[in-house]
């Protein structure tokens, strides 16, 4: 369904093309000017075989996939959205000037999830060219308690041009352009309190803007923006009824004052490189090169480094020991004598450890064994270190 504005103070005319044949079908649309069609199911399920039981036929799970004939994705000014197999969907978007006297062929494939069959049809957008657009005052604005799919429905839409229209006092207002908040970087709402995904709406008109929509750009307004929190808004309550606006986001551009920047791109010329006569390769004998410096530097300078390094390490670790004679005439003797009586006392003490007797441990008996009921001799000869043993749980 185009919009098609008309001058004037009466509101916007809504067309909707309908066509039951195969042939394309054809719209044309305003270059500056929103343009919407609805891709409605009932218009694709003829082209599916119906239910086996009446009157289920409308619960078809019907999916769409749009492209540019030829390529494999829509043109970049044209969206699509559609939320479930069950709802219609929708074609959305602002052509500009460029593509004006250019058939843009939009190919639609219909995908039905129960028979898997499909069914295609060509929208043929015809952009058409006006002398009134753009208007030269545009207004972007923030509704927060909306989702993209419920503000491009006509009666939607519609009620908030005539709210904006109340407020603002044009001759001409037009919707120029419609983008859901998740496409400029917003987040997906929970799933709680009925939360929306909020969309930006742009409009222009032919008049300057009201003193309620400049009163966003008092400093009062902007500390409290600034601060996070709601500015006073005197037609807010022209919209709060249906809509809910942000205030600290709406955008206010007025083209006239805008500069045009052009960047200077290098011409990218013919593609071809240019003709400098023929290839000559260089000659095949070569002039003699000397790598004997080159060897100094690279391996000879390096390994002398590393050798003078490993002399000076080598003496510092065999020729500068003092040994144990030198250590002991620097030693004082009272020390030496201290130090000889501690070993003495020790290896006297190992050796009378080593010479003590101990009985055996209970372990160590005969016991029986527990099959047989024989006498069984000691688990270990007499040399061994009985303390390592296990205990026997039998013992007699």
């Amino acid at each position: 369904m185009p919009l098609i504005a008309t001058n004037g103070l009466t509101a916007l005319v809504l067309v909707t093309i309908l066509s039951k044949s195969h042939a394309d079908r054809n719209v044309y649309p305003s270059a500056g000017v929103l343009f919407v069609h609805v891709l409605e199911r009932e218009y694709f399920k003829g082209e599916f075989p119906p239910y086996p039981k009446a009157g289920d036929s409308s619960n078809d799970p019907i999916t769409f996939n749009t492209n540019l004939k030829g390529y494999p994705d829509r043109p970049g000014w044209l969206r699509y959205i559609q939320r479930t197999p069950h709802s219609d969907g929708v074609l959305y978007g602002s052509p500009t000037a460029e593509h004006v006297g250019k058939p843009t062929i939009i190919e639609i494939t219909a995908y039905n999830k129960r028979t898997f069959e499909t069914a295609r049809h060509n929208l043929v957008i015809n952009i058409m060219s006006t002398e009134e657009f753009p208007l030269p005052y545009q207004a972007e604005f923030f509704i927060k308690n909306m989702n993209v799919e419920e503000m491009l429905a006509s009666e939607v839409l519609g009620d908030f041009l005539g709210a904006v229209k109340n407020v603002w006092q044009p001759e001409r207002l037009n919707a120029i352009n419609i983008t859901s908040a998740l496409d400029r970087g917003g987040r997906v709402p929970l799933p709680i309190n009925d939360l929306k995904e909020g969309v930006y709406v742009m409009v222009g008109a032919d008049v300057q803007f009201s003193s309620c929509l400049r009163e966003v750009e008092t400093p009062q307004n902007q500390l409290r923006c600034s601060q996070e929190m709601e500015p006073v808004i005197s037609c807010d309550k022209k919209f709060r009824a249906q809509f809910h606006i942000d205030w600290c986001k709406i955008s206010l551009v007025d083209i006239t004052k805008v500069v045009a920047v052009h960047s200077n791109r290098p011409d990218p010329g013919t593609g071809v490189l240019p003709d400098i006569g023929e290839y000559n390769p260089p000659s095949e004998s070569l002039k003699s090169r000397d790598y004997f410096t080159d060897f100094l530097i690279t391996l000879a300078v390096p390994s002398a480094v590393a050798l003078v390094l490993f002399i000076i390490l080598a003496y510092s670790m065999c020729c500068r020991r003092e040994g144990v004679e030198k250590r002991n005439m620097q030693t004082p003797d009272i020390q030496l004598v201290h130090h000889s009586s501690i070993q003495k006392s020790t290896k006297e003490l190992r050796s009378m450890s080593k010479n003590r007797e101990i009985a055996w441990p209970l372990s160590t008996l005969p016991v029986f064994h527990p099959v047989s009921g024989e006498v069984v001799p000691p688990l270990h000869p007499d040399n061994y270190e009985t303390t390592s043993m296990p205990l026997m749980q039998t013992q007699t």
